[in-house]
C-alpha cells in the first residue's frame, strides 16, 4: 500500500487531494498548524471509504525542524513515502511591497518558497534511502508564468522562484542518478478562503471588481482541480513533470464562452 504526505492539507486543495488519494487506497499523512482543524480533517478522511490509514501531524512548513519531524513520522509509521506534496501556502495582503511589514514578507517567503525548498530537501533525503525512490511535487501559483499584478508581487515572486527551484531540483536529481523525481502541480485559479484571506486567514483581501471578473471566468473549486491533479500524479512516471489544470487552451475557451457561462463565486464571500 502506497503512502502520500501532503503539507497544508486540512482544507482547500490539500484536503481535496487527500480525499482522492484515500479513495484510491493510499495511506495518508496530512499536515497543518492548527491542531483542532487537523484532528477534524483526520476524522473526516477516516469516514470516507478507503483501505489505507490516515495520520495527522501538526507543524509549520516554515520550520525546518517541523518538516524533518513530519518526514520522520511518516517514514516510521509507513516505512516508505511514495509521494510528497509541498502544498502549504499563504496569500499576501493586497498591498504594494513597500506597504508590507517585515513579518508579512517573512510569512509569505518562509511558507510559500522556503517551505517548498525545505520540504523537498527533507523528502529527498528520506526517498534516497528507499529502493524505488519517490515523487516530490511543488505547487505553482500566480507568478509562475511571469504574470504580474499590483498586490501580488511578493506572492508571485515566491511562486516564480518555486518553478525555477523545482525544475532545477529535478535536473539535480537526474544528474545525480537518483531514483527520486520532482515535478510541478499547476492548479490555476481556485476559489477558496485563500482567495479572499491573506496570511492564512489573518487578514481579509478586498479584491478589485476586474480581478473578480477574471476569477469568475477562470476559477474553479478545489475538488474539481484536485480530481485532475491526483489522476495525473497517479499515472506519472516522469521526472520534471508539469501537471497543469488551467492550460492556455482551456483559459482561452473560458474567455470565449464567458458570455454564455455566467458565474459568481464571490456572492456572499466578502
Amino acid at each position: 500500500m502506497k503512502t502520500v504526505v501532503i503539507t497544508g492539507s486540512t482544507r482547500g486543495l490539500g484536503f481535496e487531494m487527500a480525499k482522492l488519494f484515500r479513495q484510491n487506497g493510499w495511506n495518508l499523512v496530512i499536515n497543518g498548524v492548527n491542531p483542532a482543524r487537523l484532528e477534524k480533517a483526520v476524522a473526516e478522511l477516516y469516514a470516507l471509504p478507503g483501505a489505507g490509514a490516515v495520520e495527522g501531524f501538526a507543524g509549520s512548513v516554515a520550520s525546518a525542524d517541523d518538516l524533518r519531524a513530519l518526514c520522520a513520522f511518516a517514514a516510521e509509521r509507513f516505512t516508505v513515502i511514495d509521494v510528497w506534496i509541498n502544498n502549504a501556502g499563504v496569500n499576501q495582503p493586497m498591498k504594494a511591497v513597500w506597504e508590507l511589514d517585515e513579518e508579512e514578507i517573512d510569512a509569505v517567503l518562509n511558507i510559500d518558497l522556503r517551505g517548498a525548498i525545505l520540504g523537498s530537501r527533507a523528502a529527498a533525503l528520506q526517498m534516497e534511502k528507499q529502493p524505488e525512490g519517490g515523487f516530490i511535487y511543488n505547487l505553482e501559483g500566480y507568478g509562475s508564468n511571469d504574470a504580474m499584478m499590483l498586490g501580488l508581487n511578493l506572492y508571485g515572486t515566491s511562486k516564480r522562484a518555486v518553478t525555477h527551484f523545482t525544475r532545477a531540483f529535478a535536473r539535480e536529481l537526474a544528474e545525480r542518478g537518483s531514483k527520486v523525481k520532482a515535478g510541478r502541480l499547476s492548479p490555476g485559479i481556485m476559489i477558496t478562503d485563500f482567495t479572499v484571506k491573506a496570511l492564512g486567514g489573518k487578514e481579509s483581501i478586498s479584491l478589485p471588481e476586474k480581478t473578480k471578473k477574471v476569477y469568475n471566468i477562470l476559477g474553479d473549486y478545489p475538488d474539481v482541480v484536485a480530481a485532475h491533479l491526483v489522476s495525473e500524479m497517479l499515472k506519472n512516471t516522469k521526472n520534471d513533470a508539469h501537471i497543469e489544470w488551467l492550460t492556455s487552451g482551456k483559459a482561452a475557451w473560458r474567455f470565449m464562452t464567458a458570455a454564455f457561462n455566467k458565474r459568481d463565486f464571490f456572492a456572499g464571500r466578502e
